[in-house]
């Protein structure tokens, strides 16, 4: 059941849901979708988040009410079979990636505490397509969802000052790629050598709210053809 709350005078939250569900962020993109199409001049930021979107807006040209009123109607209209056909998938993209100790510190960890092999680790983060849930922390950050169980695995309690670009991380049911160089505290299982965000392109970054995700296992060979390099930190 959709819920609206305040945050500021100028903004508000709207849930769909209490906890991650990929099944939500379809129907989170037609909830942005149409208040963009309907409200474009009146709304500063529209934010997509896994279970929830926030909405900034501006107080002389809409107000609360209106907005709180227009998403209600929305959801009696998300009810309707007719709504849910029109609920279209992402686009697909496929990802390499080189799983390796040197360049996935933290493949061995995960591996452990689950009592896996590092081959079964491997197998099972890259047969799930994953749903890009949210955009932030960085530009070209996607949070993807989600991981198998049997894989889930915390945060680091103290993260590294410095994780290299393209490095494939998981945090509990979460999976992502660090985008650019920057601190971190997700376990690193990887490496993808393909450039993820670039101010100079258009678009910057390949990721939007609602595409699938598929990472594709490549030896190291293959990872240095593409621009992949070991980071000697890690070594």
């Amino acid at each position: 059941m959709i819920r609206v709350e305040p945050v500021s005078e100028t903004s508000m939250i709207v849930y769909l849901g209490e906890q991650i569900d990929t099944s939500l962020t379809p129907q989170i993109n037609l909830l942005a979708r149409y208040l963009k199409q309907g409200f474009a001049e009146s709304l500063i930021e529209v934010i997509p988040s896994y279970t929830s979107l926030f909405i900034q807006y501006h107080p002389r040209l809409i107000t609360y009410q209106v907005l709180s009123d227009a998403i209600m109607q929305f959801a009696s209209m998300l009810d309707s079979k007719k709504r849910k056909r029109r609920t279209r998938e992402g686009k697909l993209i496929t990802l390499p990636v080189y799983y390796d100790p040197d360049v996935g510190p933290d493949l061995l960890h995960v591996a452990r505490e689950h009592n896996l092999e590092i081959e079964q680790v491997i197998a099972s983060h890259a047969r799930k397509t994953y749903i890009v849930c949210a955009v932030g922390f960085a530009p070209g950050f996607a949070f993807l969802a989600s991981v198998e169980p049997e894989i889930a695995t915390p945060r680091h309690t103290e993260p590294r000052m410095r994780i290299p670009a393209g490095s494939v991380g998981i945090a509990n049911e979460q999976t992502a790629v660090y985008p650019a160089d920057s601190p971190g505290g997700w376990q690193i299982i990887g490496n993808c050598p393909t450039p993820l965000f670039s101010p100079e392109s258009k678009p910057m970054s390949p990721f939007n709210v609602g595409d699938r995700v598929k990472f594709e296992a490549i030896c190291r060979r293959e990872f240095e053809d593409l621009g992949g390099s070991v980071w000697p930190h890690w070594k």
